[in-house]
């Protein structure tokens, strides 16, 4: 009966099916993460006896369909019905999951016998990416010691030195047209550092880089391997960031390439130093041609060929975001900024350019404190330890793979075999029980920590043990599959972990973490001190020899990690002819824009932002999305080190590879300067503090392409110097191209800049939307460049098919640095309401964006002298555009400029709403201009949701104005416990594997004086803690099981089906001195549970919360009304409507019945209501995003001590995390009024413990 329950609807009987089609699964030896969370979800209800569970899909022909398909027909069908690497079909029951592959067998490569031709050979069979000068290094290396290499060896070195993981290029010796560079590209990025200043407390480092940040208070547990109460404490953190890219596997499998690349990019951050938390993440696409059908951009060239090896840019576009967004969700990782871009051309020269191979950027945020940045050095005697999911055979030879020149030049399965596949809920787990570890009263136990990525276990290992060697034993490690070689379990590049060194001394409390977090962790070896790694394969030979008294693995580090000679690349320059832009004879400004609001770089990426979580953390101050319309154009990112502050960090991108395409230095030098006036906005500590994170995408190897790296490296240095920012850390991947037919097509070359600095003021930040300050708002424009209006590489040439022949440029740096530092003093001053930087579109495109962030029409006139109106307009060249109001004018205008710049007055912002007008040399309406900029996103909206939902939401962009907000009550006015001095009352924040929203949970309880807990449902499963002495029980956000069975089934499975965890619930809801709370997650469970919208004695669910509407994760701040009900928490906020951020995928509040549903909606058990902009309950999307029936966000019980809500509260406790509100709210509130039923619980409580009512 457990499983039944498990595995059906609580409102709908199982269905018998007929005529079926074709059944596929997964592959035998392939235990998913799907499977992962099943089992557990088993074990935790009872089921210990469950080993597997995997989910299949049954498709069915309906009517004649079976009769009238052919074999032939049937077999097409199938072939795209399943993933071919994973997943296969299963035309007969299977009845077990046994499995009788034998793994392969070691062999030697008899180097000694045959010299080369023997490696030739392995490098042919094993796929190992050898080039020449490294076939002629490891034989010679293998001649000398006089013994031949294991194929378990031969594969460890082809990944261990991979281009992908030794950047063969960027530190070798160049010689470009003869004439050898007396620098390395390491040592021109290296040098950047010279002439900033130095605050970097971690650079160059292969996991994160970091800057000196300052003492902030945090929130710390008493015990992190036991349950405890939170408590706060003041330390030093710093601000980390990584980036890199996950470009070939993304290619191949966007979702899952994506979902690892941001997988590996968060381990990254964890593995920096001795540990480093997870903060917010960016991420960034570059695709082809999107060829929508139905939707023809005319710039894209029809009846073009892609290969059949490679996912679609269409499918990129959707795909990698899709799985970028879904593994940030689950972890709980918010993703804050990035960029997406589309280019596919035939140059002057007839050259096809395109994304064939796409770019999946991953960049990261997070922090560290000052006594975990230094790792220790290995010492004999130290364990060595794997943390995270078990060995699978996936993503083997991934490094090797993705090294490969041109992609497409190997064997197609290969290719697909080093794509790994994500699990976040296994990441999140690995991520709690290092956080333990960091947050341990007693001292970090971890000595050492790095992040596996290419090369797996082989590679991870040798970097954790450098220099003093380690023994590692094959048996010790957990597999999900059964069949593994040994040289799968030592290559496969499997997600979801991590290496550390730790003393056995602390052994113990690592084990009590893991067993608490439900967090895999194998003890695999020891450090030795002998400067070598060996692999003992015990899994069949106890002992320590392996079959002939050779181990798989038994390198000298030296011969791996040490310093080996350089490779030499003879470069030679390639200068393409390039062509004068020629534009149609009159063309119209209006007709322009036609175009260029619907090119993918230019045109609204709400396509990208709804999707994604942008509120979890609670730390986020500034995400995309900005204005009342929540419009997807903020410049920068910002982030606070700590909730109880507004000390924190800023990030922003830059990235200009189509002006790279014209000129490499300009291209370099344009994504640098972007990046800086995208970071502008937000106030930093000093323009020399900000560093960067380069990341490099050129197919390097190909002729020409080196050079123009080079060039552009160059180009990058050099100007940096000038700005005095610097380069601390990056990635390159050098092998942009792809086989298509006959013919290799290069992608563009790209940087991305990544800059980051600190920000002594979270809220000293500036957004594109305007706001027209008195009415009298009026619109300033600072170019970098004046006087310049080069189109070449720009939106418009693109849109007309053309590249141009000469660009925009930054050749005075030092006018750059010194718009940025004036810009800094006008913030600090709050002197600016709106402001936005000149990029993608031109000057056209910013001050229209800025229009449709603010809801406002523009009256613009331009006093430029150019030579015409679409170069002024549609020029590229780096600036701001600043909304001062009237009275702020001149003195805004003075310091530019004192600061040697121009600053010109071109318009005043005009009107508000769907009536709005944009007029310059053109006129137009407002919300038409904005339907063209949204038109794109809107495609691909249809692609990923529910085409009603989408229709809804484009059409009510053009009517809206902006959300309804209503506040009742004064905030301060509510209760606060800590005013009496006395004892807190408890409240224990619970939480289940998957859950990820129990931070900023804790954050708010505590400010509303509660005595705040840190309770999972292990911790009472097991029976270490029990819910006697606490009042009230909050059941957080996230992913409990990752939604495996169903948004919280596997929670309420454990409440259901544990005897323990089943006692303990009940025996607190039969207590009339308690209160709980459920949010998001937590409210699916109370839902499932029965304890909110029915009786107060039923334990039979009457409504359940299924997939919301649009099919598909939302991620909104919505308005949300408070009406009259029992519910204790809401007491005294009736009548008010405030905005809240919601985030979940599975919202929709279904019923058992019409009377039931009645009951709810038209009483008061329903006492928070999704509003429109009128101020009623609503079910029009978005501002309803999951579709529940009168509007319903959240559910009470009828005696109103417990409250299930879809919104977060506890991420809008404070006034910063609102992403907007109106002027008079905003200015009324010191914090948020969510504050309030979080003191209502409090007092609520309290009042009870005074009365003598409280068990305690």
């Amino acid at each position: 009966h457990v499983l039944v329950w498990l595995l059906s609807s609580p409102f709908a009987p199982g269905q018998s099916l007929l005529s079926l089609c074709v059944i596929s699964s997964r592959r035998l030896n392939f235990s998913t993460a799907w499977s992962t969370n099943a089992v557990s979800i088993c074990q935790s209800a009872g089921l210990s006896e469950v080993t597997r569970v995997e989910l299949s899909r049954r498709f069915l022909g309906l009517g004649d369909a079976n009769a009238c398909m052919t074999d032939g027909d049937v077999e097409k069908l199938v072939s795209c019905l399943y993933d071919s690497m994973t997943e296969c079909i299963y035309p007969h029951p299977i009845y077990s999951f046994a499995v009788d592959t034998q793994p392969q067998d070691v062999f030697e490569v008899d180097i000694l016998g045959h010299g080369r031709a023997a490696l030739e050979k392995a490098n042919d069979e094993l796929g190992l990416a050898f080039d020449s000068w490294d076939l002629d290094y490891y034989s010679d290396l293998f001649r000398r010691v006089q013994r031949n290499p294991t194929s378990v060896e031969c594969f460890d070195l082809a990944q261990s030195n991979s281009e992908h993981s030794r950047h063969w290029f960027f530190r070798g010796r160049v010689t470009i047209d003869g004439q050898e560079q007396k620098d390395t590209l390491f040592g021109l990025v290296m040098g950047t550092q010279c002439h900033s200043n130095q605050n970097n407390v971690i650079k160059f480092c292969d996991n994160s880089s970091g800057i000196a940040g300052m003492e902030v208070e945090c929130m710390y547990p008493g015990d992190p391997a036991h349950s405890s109460a939170y408590g706060t404490r003041r330390s030093t953190r710093h601000v980390i960031f990584t980036a890199e890219t996950h470009n070939f596997p993304t290619g191949v499998a966007p979702f899952s390439g994506a979902t690892t690349g941001t997988g590996g990019r968060i381990r990254d951050i964890q593995s920096a130093g001795k540990g480093g938390h997870v903060i917010a993440g960016t991420a960034g696409y570059c695709f082809g041609n999107l060829r929508i059908p139905g939707y023809a951009l005319p710039w894209e060239e029809a009846g073009w060929e892609y290969p059949s090896t490679f996912a679609t840019p269409l499918q990129v576009a959707v795909e990698a975001s899709d799985g970028a967004s879904d593994y940030g969700n689950k972890f709980g990782e918010p993703v804050l900024a990035g960029f997406a871009r589309s280019f596919g051309m035939r140059l002057a020269d007839g050259e096809r350019r395109e994304w064939i191979k796409p770019i999946m950027f991953s960049g990261g945020l997070g922090a560290i404190e000052d006594q975990h940045v230094k790792k220790e050095t290995p010492e004999p005697g130290m364990e060595v330890v794997k943390i995270g999911g078990p060995v699978y055979r996936i993503g083997v030879g991934g490094g090797a793979a993705s090294s490969i020149q041109v992609q497409g030049d190997n064997a197609a399965a290969r290719d697909l075999g080093a794509v790994q596949r994500g699990d976040a809920e296994m990441e999140q787990k690995m991520n709690r029980a290092l956080r333990a570890c960091l947050e341990r009263p007693g001292g970090n136990p971890i000595c050492s920590i790095h992040d596996q990525g290419a090369g797996g276990n082989g590679n991870v290992l040798k970097e954790l043990s450098e220099p003093a060697g380690a023994v590692i034993y094959a048996s010790k490690f957990k597999t999900g599959d059964p069949t593994l070689s040994v040289l799968e379990l030592w290559g496969a590049e499997y997600q979801e972990s991590n290496a550390l060194l730790i003393r056995p001394s602390n052994s113990d409390f690592l084990k009590q973490v893991c067993l608490r977090e439900k967090c895999p962790v194998d003890f695999v070896g020891r450090i030795t001190g002998d400067g070598k790694i060996v692999l003992v394969d015990d899994r069949t030979n106890p002992g320590e020899q392996g079959e002939g008294g050779r181990h798989p693995v038994d390198l000298k580090l030296d011969w791996v990690l040490g310093k080996m000679p350089q490779k030499e690349f003879k470069l030679e320059k390639v200068s393409p002819p390039l062509k004068p832009l020629t534009l149609p004879p009159g063309l119209s400004v209006l007709d322009a824009l036609e175009r260029v609001l619907r090119l993918p770089s230019v045109a609204s990426k709400r396509y990208l932002t709804n999707k994604v979580d942008r509120s979890v953390t609670g730390l986020v101050a500034q995400q995309q999305c900005v204005g009342p319309l929540h419009t997807p154009l903020a410049d920068v990112a910002v982030v606070a080190l700590s909730p109880f502050g507004l000390r924190g960090a800023a990030t922003a991108v830059g990235e200009q590879p189509i002006k790279g395409l014209v000129s490499p230095g300009a291209g370099a030098r344009m994504a640098v300067g972007e990046a800086l006036t995208n970071l502008v906005f937000a106030r930093v500590s000093a323009l020399k503090d900000v560093k960067c994170s380069g990341n490099w995408m050129w197919a390097a190897k190909l002729p020409g392409e080196g050079a123009n790296l080079w060039e552009a490296c160059q180009a990058m240095c050099q100007v940096m110097g000038q700005l005095g920012v610097a380069v601390d850390g990056g990635k390159d991947s050098l092998s942009m191209a792809a086989r298509v037919g006959k013919e290799t097509v290069k992608a563009p070359g790209s940087l991305v800049i990544s800059v980051y600095a600190i920000c002594p003021d979270i809220t000293a930040t500036v957004t594109p939307d305007l706001e027209n300050p008195d009415g009298k708002g009026v619109l300033l424009y600072v170019p970098v460049s004046p006087g310049q209006y080069r189109l070449g590489g720009s939106a418009l040439a693109q849109c007309y098919g053309q590249l141009g022949d000469c660009g925009p440029d930054l050749e005075d740096p030092d006018k750059l640095s010194a718009c940025f530092n004036a810009t800094q003093l006008l913030l600090k001053d709050r002197l600016l309401s709106a402001g936005h930087d000149v990029s993608d579109g031109g000057l056209i495109s910013c001050l229209l964006e800025m229009a449709f962030a603010g809801n406002h029409g523009i009256d613009v006139d331009l006093p430029l002298r150019g030579p015409g109106a679409l170069e002024v307009l549609f020029s590229e060249e780096l600036g701001l555009v600043l909304e001062v109001s009237e009275s702020n004018v001149a003195r805004v205008c003075r310091s530019y400029t004192d600061a040697g710049l121009a600053c010109y007055r071109i318009g005043r912002t005009r009107g508000f709403g769907p009536e709005s007008m944009v007029r310059s040399s053109f006129e137009a309406d407002l919300p038409h201009l904005r339907a063209l900029w949204e038109s794109t996103s809107f495609q691909l909206e249809r692609l990923q949701a529910q085409r009603l939902c989408v229709r809804q939401e484009e059409e009510g962009l053009a009517a809206r104005t902006q959300p309804y907000y209503k506040l009742t009550y004064d905030p301060a006015q509510t209760p606060r416990i800590q005013q009496l001095g006395l004892t807190p009352p408890r409240v224990a924040v619970v939480r289940e594997e998957g859950s990820n929203g129990d931070r900023e949970m804790s954050v708010s309880l505590f400010m509303a004086g509660f005595e705040v807990w840190d309770v999972t449902m292990q911790d009472l499963c097991s029976g270490s803690t029990n819910l006697d002495p606490f009042k009230a029980v909050v059941f957080v956000g996230g992913f409990s099981y990752a939604d495996v069975l169903g948004s919280a089934k596997g929670w309420a499975a454990t409440v259901t089906f544990n005897p323990r965890a089943r006692a303990e619930f009940e025996r607190f809801r039969r207590r009339g001195d308690t209160l709980s709370l459920g949010v998001c997650n937590g409210c699916q469970l109370l839902a499932l549970l029965g304890w909110v919208g029915g009786g107060d004695t039923s334990s039979a669910s009457d409504v359940i919360l299924t997939h919301n509407k649009s099919g598909r994760f939302e991620s909104r701040f919505v308005s949300v009304g408070i009406l009259p009900s029992p519910a204790i928490m809401l007491q005294g906020m009736e009548g008010s409507a405030l905005g809240a951020w919601v985030a979940h995928g599975e919202g929709l509040m279904r019923f058992r019945s019409s009377e039931a549903q009645e009951r709810v909606v038209g009483g008061t058990l329903g006492p928070l209501r999704y509003m429109d902009d009128s101020g009623s309950p609503t079910e029009v999307y978005p501002l309803n995003p999951n579709g529940s029936p009168g509007g319903l966000a959240g559910l009470c019980s009828p005696d109103g001590r417990h409250l299930a809500m879809m919104p977060h509260p506890e991420r809008t406790v404070l006034s910063w995390q609102w992403p907007w509100a109106p002027g008079p709210l905003r200015a009324s509130l010191p914090s948020s009024p969510w504050l309030s039923m979080f003191r209502n619980a409090a007092a609520w409580s309290f009042v009870l413990y005074l009365e003598g009512q409280c068990i305690l």
